[in-house]
């Protein structure tokens, strides 16, 4: 790489800290960006039905550790979808996880989960959709809390391809890519 000096070239070092800098000043896309894309993404209504997915834990590093399936069965209630998760990972782990999904304004979703600290809040936008809530990992044990940050987006075929990124106090500590198909 040619260096800039006094006689027009910047150097390495100037040029790697002005893209960081630059890098920097994005901002995430927030999902109000997705408004009037298409297919549109209704929680409730995707989660209603026969559901099964396939993904890969990948640690903060982005390397593959483990992979993750579930099968997913969601019925209508009075407040929005009661949803009963299957999660199977790669070592033999099962784990259930009970929701309840419901629309609580327009674009606007709370969920609650029996392995979920408080509620999850989230939004909807044409296709996409956004929310963060906290997994109890292990149950009564606050120390191993950690934060879920999932954007699902609804793909033209019916799929829907989530990514979630994993955190503990503030730094990822892995990260899910899913695709999620409703089941014949």
């Amino acid at each position: 790489m040619k260096e800039f000096s006094q006689n027009g070239w910047l150097s390495t070092g100037t040029c790697l800290l002005m893209s960081l800098l630059v890098a920097g000043c994005d901002r995430p896309m927030k999902v109000s960006g997705f408004g009037g894309t298409a297919p549109a993404f209704d929680p409730v209504a995707f989660w209603t039905g026969h559901v099964t997915s396939w993904g890969v834990v990948e640690d903060r590093g982005g390397a593959p550790t483990e992979t993750i399936e579930t099968d997913c069965v969601g019925t209508p209630d009075a407040q929005g979808v009661h949803l009963v998760q299957t999660l199977r990972e790669g070592d033999g782990t099962v784990r259930h996880r009970d929701w309840h999904l419901r629309r609580s304004s327009p674009g606007h979703f709370v969920a609650t989960a029996n392995d979920m600290v408080g509620a999850a809040e989230g939004e909807a936008a044409g296709r996409a959709f956004h929310w963060n809530w906290v997994w109890a990992v292990s149950p009564g044990n606050p120390l191993k809390n950690v934060t879920m940050h999932q954007w699902m987006y609804l793909m033209a075929d019916g799929s829907m391809v989530n990514r979630t990124v994993i955190t503990k106090l503030g730094i990822t500590v892995a990260q899910v890519t899913e695709r999620f198909s409703k089941a014949p």
